[in-house]
Order: C-alpha cells, then sequence, then structure tokens
C-alpha cells in the first residue's frame, strides 16, 4: 500500500499521463492517499480535470473555493519557477515529475524552451528538497526512450533531467530519487495513434515519417504501471524501464486501416527524429539488472549502487528494431487496448469498418 496515507504532488499534471496517473491513484488500489494535488500552468485543462472528477458537464467558478479541502487539489504554477515549485512541495511525500516540453520537432525549434521545462524543471525540484530541506520521501522523473544516445533536443534535455534526478540522492540522503524511462505511450496526446484515427476519419492518407522508422509502444495504463513499479522497488538513483514490445510504423498503420482504401505516405523524416528508439545503450547494459517486467540500470555514479552485476543481463542495447510485433499482434495489442477505428465514416459518409 504504497500510496497510504501519502500526500502526492503530480506536476504536468492535466497531461494525458498526468490524468491517468491521478486516476490510479485516487483509485485506492494501492492504498487509499491523504490527498493528490495536480501542478500545471494551464488553468483550462485544471478547470476541465476538476469538472471531470466532480462528474459536471459545467460550472461556474465556484468549484475552486473549496480547492484545499478536496482529495484531489490544483494549483496552478510553472516548474520553471524555484518559489511556484518550492509552494507546491509544501507537505508532501511523493512528486512524480510529469512536467515536460515533449515534442520533438517543438524542442527542436524552441531548443532553450526545452531546457527550462525538462532541465531546470527538475533542477528546481531538487533544489527545493536540498536547499529548503522539503521533507520528500521520494522523487519520480519520467524520462523518454529518447534519452538513451540522445539526438535531438528532447532526448537531450531529459538525459539531462536523468542525471539532475540521480546526483540528488548525493545531496538529499533522505530522499529517494528515481527515473522511469519509456517509449511511446499509445494514445497520449501528440502520438501518432490520435493522429493515424483521425486521418483515417478523413479518408486519408495517413502519413508516415519513413518507411524503416520502429518504436516501443505502451499504453498509458502500462506506463502508469511502471511509475507504480518504481515507487514501490526502486533505489535511490535507479531507473525503471518496462519490457516493452517494439513495432514498424508503417505495419501499425496497415492494421489500423484494415480493409479502407486509404493512402499511406511517407513524407520524410521530422526535425530529430530517429529511425529506431533505444530504451537501454550498449555502455547501460554493464549496469543493468533484470527485475522481471522491468530492467533497472544502476546509477552512473558508483556510491549510489545497490545491486553488484557479476554478468550483465544484456548483451546488446535495447532497441526497437529488435523483436518486432508482426501485424497478427500488432492487431491483438490494438484491440486488447481498445485503439482500433470502428465504425469510421469516410468523406462522402459511408461506413469504412
Amino acid at each position: 500500500m504504497i500510496f497510504k496515507g501519502k500526500r502526492i504532488l503530480i506536476t504536468g499534471g492535466t497531461g494525458s499521463l498526468g490524468r491517468k496517473l491521478v486516476t490510479r491513484i485516487l483509485s485506492g488500489e494501492n492504498g487509499v492517499p491523504a490527498g493528490v494535488r495536480v501542478f500545471s500552468r494551464d488553468e483550462a485543462k485544471q478547470h476541465q480535470m476538476r469538472l471531470e472528477y466532480k462528474k459536471l458537464k459545467s460550472a461556474t467558478d465556484e468549484i475552486i473555493y473549496r480547492n484545499l479541502p478536496e482529495a484531489l487539489e490544483f494549483q496552478i504554477g510553472d516548474v520553471r519557477d524555484l518559489k511556484s515549485v518550492a509552494r507546491a512541495l509544501k507537505d508532501v511525500d511523493i512528486v512524480i515529475n510529469a512536467a515536460a516540453l515533449k515534442q520533438v520537432p517543438t524542442c527542436e525549434y524552441y531548443p532553450y524552451e526545452a531546457v527550462k521545462t525538462n532541465i531546470m524543471g527538475a533542477y528546481n525540484i531538487a533544489a527545493a528538497v536540498a536547499e529548503l530541506k522539503t521533507p520528500v520521501e521520494t522523487v519520480v522523473g519520467v524520462s523518454t526512450d529518447k534519452a538513451c544516445k540522445p539526438v535531438n533536443v528532447m532526448g537531450m534535455t531529459k538525459a539531462i533531467q536523468e542525471r539532475v534526478f540521480i546526483e540528488a540522492n548525493m545531496l538529499c540522503r533522505d530522499t529517494r530519487f528515481i527515473c522511469v524511462r519509456y517509449g511511446n505511450v499509445l494514445a497520449s496526446r501528440g502520438s501518432i495513434m490520435p493522429l493515424f484515427h483521425d486521418q483515417i476519419r478523413r479518408g486519408g492518407p495517413l502519413t508516415i515519417t519513413s518507411g524503416e522508422m520502429t518504436r516501443f509502444l505502451l499504453s498509458l495504463e502500462d506506463a502508469v504501471a511502471a511509475i507504480i513499479a518504481a515507487v514501490r522497488t526502486a533505489q535511490q538513483g535507479e531507473t525503471f524501464v518496462p519490457k516493452a514490445p517494439s513495432v514498424r510504423i508503417t505495419d501499425v498503420a496497415d492494421v489500423l486501416i484494415g480493409g479502407r482504401k486509404i493512402e499511406k505516405r511517407i513524407v520524410g523524416v521530422r526535425p530529430g527524429e530517429k529511425t529506431h528508439e533505444v530504451l537501454i545503450s550498449e555502455e547501460e547494459c554493464l549496469r543493468t539488472v533484470d527485475y522481471g517486467e522491468y530492467y533497472s540500470i544502476q546509477p552512473i555514479l558508483p556510491e549510489l549502487r545497490s545491486v553488484k552485476i557479476k554478468k550483465p543481463v544484456l548483451t546488446k542495447e535495447y532497441s526497437s528494431m529488435d523483436n518486432l510485433l508482426s501485424k497478427k499482434e500488432i492487431f491483438a495489442l490494438l484491440k486488447k487496448k481498445k485503439l482500433l477505428v470502428d465504425d469510421v465514416k469516410g468523406p462522402t459518409g459511408e461506413i469504412l469498418a
């Protein structure tokens, strides 16, 4: 019961991951928390989330007045601002840092904005805990496969975020800083699944950046499960990596299209985009252990390592180009996750499914 009686802060809590985290935590399946605080700078998304929590279609501003006594609390603020972060950390036991600039092309065009959110945001959390002696028990940094052998700004800043949190364990001995690194999340905002669904509804074409593109795929539920597993098990400085299926994007497109007459169009690789993603590099293999459904990368700082590795569990990098799912397996996965496109109307109104 890892969340029993705990006060939990979720930065970037109005995003796809944050919303799913809130639902799982408040379900009480891992212990009933004392409260969950959603921290973000988007008042419109907070308002919509508050309405959904209260099962209301609409409301005027009076619903904000009882913000503090509720199990789910909302706080406007920005991880880029240390004072704002320090205020959000008041009386908090567990922090899950889901705040991020995560769109790869956006980060390429505005790299310093990515630095301020993805790096300075993490630093502000660590600084608030260290300098203000905030009694936080656990901080979880949510990372990405793009942080491994990064070639784009989003991945570079997330890689530094991981190191900021790992190093924070040296400064804050009473707080456990850990990370979770995983691949693309099915149906999250900005992912290929909503894009493909929308393109199919419009009658096509489905736009694909490269015919060779492969990706790790997880559902939002899988991503949340990885975070919960890390909170339950990870030691200081460890990075949890779920064992995730990988797919060729053209195969995903074919499965979603099914028997529909919809064109696939190759449009070229976006700025900063990789053909294949890697979750664990060759160098990290040397300090990776197997935890069943997850791998754990031991911290790069030897003082923090909790496990002595006699023999590496991986002999090469953990890449999305290996062990690809077949189209049949992709179909079964998308059906299980309820992500197939059903009863979709084409541009002239005919039923395509």
